[in-house]
């Protein structure tokens, strides 16, 4: 399971427009189960996403094809982790 922590570096080029390309994009991965959750911070400096993917380098090309990412809206870093405890809701994602 994966973390992206995604960080705004040029706000002059977040519009209404682009912030919709970028959630229509990623939509495809919620679709086929790749990304589990994913929301803006508050305050509005970026967003967090939470993944599925096989691979890190999976989860990258998916990440270097989104829109914030191709018009340099945002910068990403990624953090693997092994879910080790949850509440009774999500213990089935424990692997």
């Amino acid at each position: 399971m994966f973390l992206v922590d995604m960080s705004f570096i040029n706000m002059d080029v977040v519009t209404p427009e682009l912030t919709g390309q970028h959630k229509r994009y990623l939509e495809r991965a919620y679709q086929a189960n790749k990304l589990m959750f994913g929301g803006g911070k508050v305050p509005r400096t970026g967003g967090l996403l939470i993944s599925m993917h096989e691979t890190k380098e999976e989860l990258i090309k998916l990440l270097n094809a989104d829109p914030f990412v191709q018009n340099s809206a945002v910068s990403f870093t990624i953090t693997e982790f092994t879910p080790v405890m949850a509440s009774k809701d999500y213990a089935h994602l424990i692997a």
